[in-house]
């Protein structure tokens, strides 16, 4: 039996082959370090992430997360779902607190799910956010404790974003100026930015396939306040965060004549690497903008 046991939930970017593979597999060794066991959900849907506003209602987007939730619970009783998705969680909570909080939610949820054979019984299992268990259930020292190769003379902007800063957080972060990814950054070693200006900014999520230039100029302003810090790279705990700031870069140098090719690397990334994990076992070529001083001490 594994230390830590959860339900877990990857969502439809942690795929493979999909724009967070890098994140899910380097999630899976990290978690192997750490005996944590992800007990996946059976048959789990899309949480409807940003299209679930797009004029389906209210209904019809938490049904998707309750479906989950009922499916958690079938499977794996009251044990804590974790995502490692911002949007995932998000949507997975919100679902969760709407039943609690508001009867006409309940019972328009609990009619959905009946359709198809689901109930979600007594109270939902609670949801999480992968860097919650990763800080409050492991923490910082048992992190500390795995650490093999330091990642000495890398300084990093840890950029939240905002779907992992609000409306929920992290319990016991500020909203303004969350710490998490910073600790974490240097319990494996390296130097985070301090006073990083675009940390809880928002990069514009799907905004940047229907209106570009408005979340190109969001993501503009989110890297260049890391190179202002001295970034070597940027970590977020988002796979929509990751894809806007990484994959755009050619495009707002193009729009801009910036000359941007800064690294946007997950958490989960950096701790295989510090965890002594190679460039593969450590998902680095999932990167479309090589993390090379990374890679050098991952060897």
């Amino acid at each position: 039996m594994a230390k830590y046991e959860f339900s877990y939930y990857p969502g439809c970017s942690s795929q493979s082959k999909t724009s967070a593979d890098n994140y899910m597999r380097a999630n899976k060794v990290v978690c192997a370090d750490l005996d944590i066991a992800l007990k996946e959900i059976p048959d789990w849907n899309c949480c409807s992430a940003s299209i679930g506003y797009a004029g389906g209602g209210e209904l019809p987007r938490l049904s998707l997360s309750a479906r989950n939730i009922a499916l958690s619970q079938q499977a794996h009783g009251q044990t804590d779902i974790v995502s490692p998705c911002a949007a995932c969680w998000r949507a997975t909570r919100e679902a969760k607190e709407r039943m609690e909080e508001n009867a006409h939610v309940k019972s328009g949820l609990t009619a959905a799910l009946a359709e198809i054979g689901l109930k979600i019984e007594g109270e939902a299992p609670k949801a999480r956010h992968m860097v919650e268990v990763l800080v409050e259930d492991v923490g910082y020292d048992e992190i500390k404790s795995k650490v093999k190769k330091p990642l000495a003379g890398l300084k990093i902007a840890g950029y939240v974003g905002c779907q992992t800063n609000r409306p929920f957080g992290i319990d016991g972060e500020s909203f303004e100026n969350p710490r998490y990814l910073d600790k974490m950054v240097a319990t494996l070693g390296a130097e985070p930015v301090e006073n990083y200006e675009k940390k809880v900014s928002c990069c514009g999520g799907a905004l940047m396939f229907s209106e570009p230039e408005k979340s190109q100029r969001l993501v503009k302003d989110i890297i260049e306040a890391a190179y202002d810090g001295g970034a070597d790279m940027i970590v977020p705990p988002c796979p929509v965060c990751q894809m806007n700031v990484e994959v755009y870069q050619g495009h707002i140098n193009k729009t801009y004549g910036t000359k941007f090719a800064i690294p946007v690397v997950y958490y989960s990334n950096l701790m295989a690497v510090a965890f002594g994990h190679n460039s593969k076992e450590s998902a680095l070529d999932g990167q479309m903008i090589k993390a090379s001083k990374l890679e050098q001490i991952a060897g």
